[in-house]
């Protein structure tokens, strides 16, 4: 993902200590990432980060909305997103699989990305079910979805 580089975080010139960084997560994002169900958002990454010699300490705080499909209607709609979470980044010249605690890195990278974190954190923060809030689903397509359950009923009771 081409976009990647601009969510990560060159450390290596970095002193050790208290960093903060600022990223901004829009429409372009969500599709390079391919994401079929998120159409589209909006959202501010504030990432706090202490810096030490055998580790990144990473504190994420997300907020904005994300567009999915309504699960009644089927129309867009934003879902908020709120998410506060830790990533934990560890220098080693053996490079082991993210475990979703931490990631490691080599520290000749000079550089973290973030965009798979940032993007698996929005996407865990969302409800399971994603509508409108009530009254602003499409009533057209609600209205249609009544006819077909009336349908479904009176075939059952024959």
């Amino acid at each position: 993902m081409e976009s990647a580089k601009r969510y990560s975080i060159a450390y290596k010139g970095l002193k050790n200590g208290n960093h903060e960084f600022d990223f901004k997560v829009d429409d372009t994002f969500f599709e390079a990432m391919e994401n079929i169900d998120i159409k589209g958002g909006d959202c501010n990454v504030h990432v706090t980060m202490n810096r030490a010699e055998t580790m990144l300490e990473l504190d994420f705080q997300i907020e904005g909305y994300v567009v999915c499909e309504c699960d009644r209607c089927l129309e867009d709609c934003k879902v908020p997103v709120e998410y506060e979470g830790e990533l934990l980044v560890k220098f080693s010249e053996e490079i082991r699989e993210y475990d979703g605690e931490v990631m490691w890195i080599s520290l000749a990278d000079g550089e973290v990305s973030l965009a798979q974190y940032i993007y698996e954190s929005i996407v865990l923060s969302l409800p399971y079910s994603r509508v409108h809030e009530e009254g602003e689903c499409n009533p057209d397509m609600l209205a249609r979805f009544t006819t077909i359950d009336e349908e479904a009923d009176e075939e059952l009771e024959d």
